[in-house]
């Protein structure tokens, strides 16, 4: 059974040079082309790359679910405020007193601080709510520009998981994550 949230993170937010809601099925076209077949955006993740649109529209409906219920990984579109172009997506799962974050960009929107600026907007909000002591997130080993990201929206890089999260565009064993926080 999934916990019900006790905080319930704010359905939109913006940043300097982002906006953010939830993602809808309506999306699914968009997020498809933009990010979630690309081999290179999911190498990484826990999912496999879409191999088509269903399986995006599948995932968008379960996000719709997750939101209505306030339960589970609560995930955002990332969108950039001049263009409106979608850069990508971060998410939370809240649970006890822990805030865990994840995220990806597009693509053509990588090297630019979006996903450092969403995730320390989402981070300073999670540890400004008096029931979450800690903000953290995870990435695999080998993939160094995720951690920096951690480390550039104010998190300490606490020290490797072994063995701990799949990567299945990478293989089906758990692989080596480098773990960062903030905590208050």
């Amino acid at each position: 059974m999934r916990e019900i949230l006790r905080v319930r993170p704010p359905e939109t937010f913006s940043t300097a040079r982002l906006d953010a809601r939830p993602p809808r099925i309506a999306d699914a076209e968009r997020v498809f082309a933009t990010y979630a077949q690309d081999p290179d955006v999911t190498r990484h993740l826990s999912w496999r790359s879409h191999a088509d649109i269903g399986v995006t529209r599948d995932f968008l409906g379960l996000c719709e679910t997750a939101w209505t219920r306030n339960e589970g990984h609560l995930p955002w579109l990332l969108f950039e405020r001049q263009t409106g172009a979608l850069v990508g997506s971060i998410g939370v799962a809240i649970g006890g007193s822990q805030a865990c974050f994840g995220y990806l960009l597009a693509r053509a929107h990588w090297n630019r601080g979006y996903a450092a600026e969403a995730l320390k907007a989402l981070a300073d909000w999670s540890l400004a709510q008096p029931e979450i002591y800690r903000a953290w997130a995870f990435c695999d080993a080998e993939n160094p520009a995720s951690a920096r990201v951690m480390e550039k929206a104010g998190m300490t890089r606490e020290g490797v998981l072994r063995r701990w999260h799949v990567a299945p565009n990478l293989g089906a064993e758990p692989r080596d994550c480098i773990v960062c926080a903030k905590v208050k």
